[in-house]
């Protein structure tokens, strides 16, 4: 089914990235990205020079001002997924320009725009977002990391888990508590730099997928955070920060499972058109023929979906409820599909050379960050029930 949401600058756009993959995200890049665990800096640099980042920096900041357009991010991480760099730079892009920059240039006064924004358009700084801590993941007034204010700044103590791009972050926007309790205006946002004493981020988590993006476990041991760093410059406004980014966060991760379910379902018609079993192509067998045609089905109904909530958030309509439903509903049949295509893989499809197969790897925890999908639904039920 033809997408019409792409104008001619996405589809000049999207060619500018096909090249920019072809010279920056090779093979051998990749694979050495997957035995470092992270996206070394000169490609981030690299992107940072070609918009392949930045993308939602505001102009005046030096970035491309597309921070409402989302049509622009979803051609980046289409094309890096189908390149196989999903576990990788498209991983390490999605939390520069959807987690960590929007918190800046929505939220951020003036003057953390002027410092942290133009190094973020370039890749120079390099941002991340933490927000899960040991006891603390989906039900955020339960973390237990606090900022007590003191001269001139505040005294942050605590740990944070399960973070992308925690060990190469430059800077990270912080969720912490400034208040007592837990009501909403007990949380603050506040950006904490490497470097800080007292800041750890060198515990790199060994994952079962996303092999070439760094996640890492942070531990704040009185660190000293200047009063300049509070995002938006005062308390008590984190926890609602963070509420209205969370669509942005919960529709990447949505785009994330229908570019991966687009390119499974190219993969596998690859293969299973060249591999012949019994004398035939696998593609001529029925039964092969009948699941590449739910999953093309499915495919073309996520992108219809995608789409129409790609269309409310940059007229900025894109409630909680239906970010929610984009989430759990897009991430649930990206699962589906690449377990029909590691079958009709057969045994390759087990082999990690195959891009499905870490395909398969990766996609699990799309189900689990941003909100696991039974959150998800816990979210539109209760929009759809009325009940709290």
């Amino acid at each position: 089914m033809q997408r019409d949401i792409f104008n001619e600058d996405h589809d000049a756009f999207r060619e500018m990235v096909k090249e920019f993959i072809k010279r920056y995200v090779t093979p051998e890049k990749q694979r050495q990205w997957d035995e470092d665990g992270e996206v070394d800096r000169a490609t981030m640099l690299a992107a940072g020079e070609h918009g392949i980042i930045g993308l939602s920096v505001p102009e005046e900041f030096g970035g491309a001002g597309m921070l409402m357009d989302y049509r622009f991010r979803s051609v980046v991480m289409e094309e890096l997924i189908r390149a196989g760099a999903g576990s990788s730079l498209a991983g390490a892009a999605g939390i520069q320009d959807d987690l960590a920059i929007p918190y800046i240039a929505h939220f951020g006064t003036d003057a953390q725009k002027q410092k942290y924004l133009p190094g973020m358009a370039t890749g120079e700084i390099l941002g991340a977002l933490a927000m899960t801590e040991p006891g603390a993941g989906s039900d955020l007034r339960a973390v237990m990391t606090t900022a007590k204010k003191v001269d001139g700044g505040y005294i942050v103590n605590g740990a944070k888990t399960f973070i992308s791009s925690g060990k190469t972050a430059d800077m990270i926007v912080t969720f912490v508590k400034t208040g007592e309790g837990n009501r909403p205006d007990a949380f603050s946002l506040i950006v904490i730099e490497k470097g800080m004493d007292g800041f750890d981020q060198s515990k790199t988590l060994h994952k079962m997928g996303f092999q070439g993006h760094d996640t890492a476990e942070l531990s704040f041991t009185d660190v000293f955070v200047p009063e300049e760093n509070l995002i938006g410059g005062a308390e008590g406004h984190g926890f609602v920060q963070l509420m209205k980014n969370l669509p942005l966060e919960r529709l990447s991760i949505g785009v994330a499972g229908a570019a991966v379910g687009q390119a499974a379902l190219e993969w596998t018609l690859d293969y299973t058109k060249s591999r012949e079993a019994f004398g035939q192509p696998v593609a001529d067998f029925q039964n092969t023929r009948f699941r590449l045609a739910d999953m093309a089905t499915t495919v073309d109904v996520m992108w219809a979906f995608i789409d129409r909530a790609m269309k409310l958030y940059e007229k900025g309509q894109l409630s909680p409820e239906e970010a929610a439903k984009v989430k759990f509903w897009c991430t649930e049949r990206e699962w589906e599909i690449l377990d029909q295509g590691v079958q009709l893989h057969g045994g390759y499809g087990y082999i990690m050379e195959y891009p499905i197969a870490r395909a398969f790897l990766d996609a699990r925890v799309h189900r689990i960050y941003g909100g696991t999908n039974e959150v998800m639904r816990e979210i539109v039920a209760r929009a759809v029930t009325g009940r709290k």
